[in-house]
Order: C-alpha cells, then structure tokens, then sequence
C-alpha cells in the first residue's frame, strides 16, 4: 500500500487517491468547527468501552488525557489540520494515535465515521439550538419591553397595506412577538428529535461488540439512543427539519424588516432606528439606510435555499449511508450561522426603536381609519350591519368628495346619513376611543395591551 494512501482505509487499495480527490472529498476545511463534539463523542465511547471490558481503565485514561490535551491544543490554535486526513474525525484520531501510541487506535473500536458524524452533527445542532433559543428569547424580551412603554401610542392597522382601523405600536409590537414565541416552541420541539442517539449504529448494521449504548447516551445527555441502525447513520431529518424552523424564523423576520424599511421611510416616517444599525449613501448625503433590516430580509432566501437543498440532498438516497450526506453540513451550518446572527441583529436593534408618535398619531387619522366603529355604532342603535356598512360607506364616499375625515364632520353632516347618528358618535370617532372601545383579550385597548405583555414575560421565565 503506498505510503500516500489514507491509513483509515487504505488496506484494499493498490494505489494512493489522487491529489485532486483527495482535497475534493475532503470536509475537515468546515466540519472541524465540530471539534469539541468530536473529542465529546469520544471520550463518551471510550468511557463505555471500559465499562463493558473491551478496553482497559488504563487505556481509557490515557485516550481521556490525550483527547483533553487535543481540545487544549485547537482552542488554542496550536492544531495542525491536515486535508489529507479528510475530515475531523481522523484529524483528532491522528493526533490522538501520534500523542499516546497504539492505544490510540483503539479508541475506534465497535464505532464507524458513520455512527460518528451523526453523533457530532447532533450534539453540534443540540448546543446551537440551545444558544439560538436563547438569543430569540432576548429579542422577544426586547420586543415585549418596546411594546409595554407603547400601550397607548395609537397608530394605523392596515390590510392590503391600506389604512384599515387605528391600533397600538405596542399591539403590533406584540403580534410581532406571537410570531417569535410559535418560533421558539418549535426550535424547542426539534430539539427533542435531534437528541437521539445514533452512536453504536456503527457503518450500518450495529457491532459485534457488547456496548452498552444506553450508557453512552446517558453520558452524551442524549434523551435516548436510536433504535433503527439503518436509520441511524442515514437519517438528516433532523437537519432538515431545524432549516425548516429557521425558514419560518427568517421568513418572520423578513416581514418585520419591511415594515420597518417602510416605517423609516419618509412616506411613512413612523419609527426612527440608531444611527450604528444604519449605513449613508456615497453619493447622496442625506440618506440614512435602513441597512440592518434589509440584510436580513436577504438573508431569508439564503435560508430557504439551504432548507431545499437539503430536501434535495436527501430525496434520492437509498439506505443507508452514502457519501452524499457530506454535502449537509455546510448548508446546515451557514443556515446556523446567519439565522443566529439576523436575531443578534434584530436583538440589539429592536430595544432601541424610536416609534415618532405624532407621526403615526396623523397617519391614523388619514384614510377613515374609524369607519369600522361607527358602522358598530348604527348596530348598536338597532340598525342591521349590512345596512350600517352602506350607510358608512356612503358617508365614506361624502368624506371623500369635501375632504373630510368621518370625525372632521359635524353632527349635521353624519345625521344626514342616518337620523340614529346623535352627540355620542363622537366617543367612536376619536382615535383613542376606538382603540379602547376593542377591551377584550387580543384587543387594542391600552389595557388589554398592557396585560399582554405580561403574560408575554411571563411566558418567557
């Protein structure tokens, strides 16, 4: 066998792999940020194969030891990487072998790569998931404190991106934070399918060995270990089913980075952002972009493209393992990496929005945005709503003709439409009267807005 042929395989082979294979089937250049899963994973299994007799408790030390002094030497940055080792796997298993002997190649004893990089990848996700929750969580607290000082800052709801009936900042700033709580009780949900454990699985079929998988699971604080060999090592649902909840995460926050593209234009003029989340133009000096929320909202196609291409991936693999599957990680980890930092972003962003109230206080009263509530009124006074929604509708068309909003009018002007309009309407035209006439759970009224937020932190603790 020559010299140049890779010694974790190479026993069946006549010839050394071409240079160009070689560094073409190589994934240590991103698969190696896995390192400390990797070194995790191992030491797990050495633990238990010294439990079960198939390794001595001497043995097992000295890979514990060597395996520590590894994680010592990458955290560091003292560790060699070497793309003809492949992938991190046997980088970690080289240097272990080069720092403590023979003993070293035991420590892959009744395991595969197979069983392996599932393990990793798991354990790798587990340990984002967890810090990914955690930073959606500061972002809904964020969110939730915005909008707990806006209970009362009226501003326009919209449908079709018309003026529809007055709201609150801090209402919408809540429905924002329904979006993100489903968010985060699915990643927790995933969660729960990524700890299983497929170590033990071996290339496919399991091992000969008398592992004790239960206590590797244990160890890894894995909730149980797989039950299908087959599926254990083929199995990247898991991963698919993680881009799938970051899809719905970014797609999230693509919606919220309109709305604030669209607030801080000067159209609309609503909200003001910090001038460090913002960029300027090279040619025109009075430009404030709205840079952050734009990225973001970018990003979103990034993520839904890494969810279809792990569809893709998969959708054609026979069981079990195949080479294929080497191709999930780096979809897998930008996915990671740019979801965690759009919520970074949006985290640091969101506490320091400034809503401009006046602003959104005039956009309210433009557009009949009160319509609704004197339709409701007519119905209270007896009138069917179909025709309280005509008799509206025509005093809509009148506001429009002299340019008047529904509570510019004078009384003589809104009776001439219906003879049960008395002095009272002017309670349901105001801005603040039809924002707190909607006093009921998941209403607008300043109230109802206020104990939502509370229930929303509570929610959080």
């Amino acid at each position: 066998m020559s010299d140049q042929t890779n010694s974790a395989w190479g026993g069946r082979f006549a010839e050394a792999t071409h240079q160009f294979v070689a560094e073409f089937t190589a994934s240590v250049g991103f698969d190696r940020r896995m390192y400390r899963q990797d070194i995790q994973g191992s030491i797990a299994h050495a633990t238990m194969l010294a439990a079960v007799g198939v390794l001595s408790e001497s043995e097992k030390q000295q890979i514990v030891d060597g395996l520590q002094e590894i994680l010592v030497e990458i955290e560091g940055g003292r560790f060699n990487w070497r793309v003809e080792l492949e992938d991190v796997h046997m980088n970690i298993e080289s240097a272990l072998t080069e720092k403590i002997g023979l003993i070293g190649k035991k420590l892959h004893t009744g395991r595969s790569r197979n069983d392996q990089v599932a393990t990793d990848i798991r354990l790798y996700l587990r340990d984002q998931t967890d810090v990914i929750v955690a930073e959606l969580k500061r972002l809904q607290l964020g969110l939730i404190e915005l909008a707990a000082s806006n209970t009362d800052t009226v501003m326009p709801g919209f449908t079709h991106l018309q003026t529809a009936q007055p709201v609150t900042f801090g209402h919408h700033l809540l429905a924002w934070n329904e979006m993100l709580q489903r968010d985060s009780e699915r990643l927790q949900d995933c969660r729960k399918r990524v700890n299983i454990m497929p170590l033990g699985a071996a290339a496919l079929a399991g091992t000969t060995y008398p592992i004790d998988r239960a206590m590797t699971a244990e160890l890894l604080g894995f909730d149980m270990p797989s039950e299908n060999s087959l599926d254990s090592v083929s199995d990247r649902d898991f991963a698919i089913e993680f881009a799938s909840v970051a899809s719905l995460i970014m797609m999230h926050l693509s919606r919220m980075s309109e709305e604030l593209v669209l607030w801080t234009s000067a159209q609309f003029d609503f909200v003001s952002l910090p001038d460090r989340f913002c960029t300027g133009s090279s040619i025109m000096p009075q430009k404030k972009n709205p840079d952050v929320p734009e990225l973001v909202r970018g990003k979103s196609g990034r993520i839904f493209g890494h969810l279809v291409g792990l569809l893709t991936l998969m959708k054609s693999q026979p069981l079990a393992y195949n080479k294929d599957n080497q191709e999930d990680k780096e979809p897998l980890f930008d996915t990671i990496d740019h979801l965690w930092g759009s919520l970074h972003a949006f985290a640091e962003m969101v506490p320091h929005i400034s809503p401009k109230k006046e602003k959104m206080r005039e956009a309210a009263l433009q557009g009949f945005s009160t319509a609704t509530d004197l339709a409701d009124y007519l119905v209270k006074k007896g009138m069917p709503f179909r025709d309280a929604h005509e008799v509206v509708g025509k005093s809509v068309a009148y506001g429009i003709e002299v340019g008047k909003d529904l509570g510019q009018m004078s009384l003589t002007e809104l009776q001439s439409f219906s003879d049960l309009i008395v002095e009272d309407v002017f309670d349901v035209l105001t801005l603040e009267g039809s924002v707190g006439a909607r006093d009921h759970l998941g209403g607008t009224a300043p109230a109802q807005v206020a104990a939502a937020a509370e229930r929303a932190r509570k929610r959080l603790e």
